[in-house]
């Protein structure tokens, strides 16, 4: 991989392209690194007091009465955001798409277990619980690498 880097002050902002024959893994890390250092907060609100809440520190967002809440261990906030643009800002390393109502932190996922219909009910550190609906159960169980075969 060939790096190159011009500063140059008439540059009015920062631009990063990449060019690649192919979309490989340490490409998608480096397009999750950059996306994940311009999403560094996001603004809650509870009632009309507004709180600055790191990504990092979200246990999941869910869509309750048309408004997106972000859930952490000191409360539920309400953002402005949609839950479409929150999977475009967040990296993707870290955040997975649940159901079309939930997005998670992967990292504070705890565990999970099997339903009878064939999605994953999903519990986090915190003790809350979500559904995976069969339409993400793929993805999420590609994401915690659980779709190797036996014999690896």
């Amino acid at each position: 991989m060939k790096v190159s880097l011009t500063i140059d002050s008439e540059f009015k902002e920062t631009k990063v392209k990449i060019e690649t024959p192919k979309l490989s893994e340490s490409v998608q890390e480096l397009l999750e690194f950059i996306k994940g250092r311009e999403t560094e907060f996001l603004v809650g609100k509870i009632g009309e007091m507004q709180h600055i809440l790191k990504p990092e520190d979200i246990h999941y967002f869910h869509t309750e009465k048309e408004a997106v809440i972000a859930v952490t261990s000191t409360g539920s906030y309400r953002l402005k955001e949609k839950l479409y643009e929150l999977e475009e800002i967040l990296p993707s390393s870290k955040f997975i798409r649940l159901s079309k109502s939930v997005i998670a932190n992967l990292y504070e996922l705890n565990r999970f277990e099997a339903s009878f219909n064939g999605t994953l009910c999903v519990y986090f550190k915190s003790g809350a619980k979500e559904y995976v609906s069969r339409t993400y159960v793929n993805h999420i169980k590609e994401a915690l690498k659980m779709n190797r075969r036996k014999s690896e």
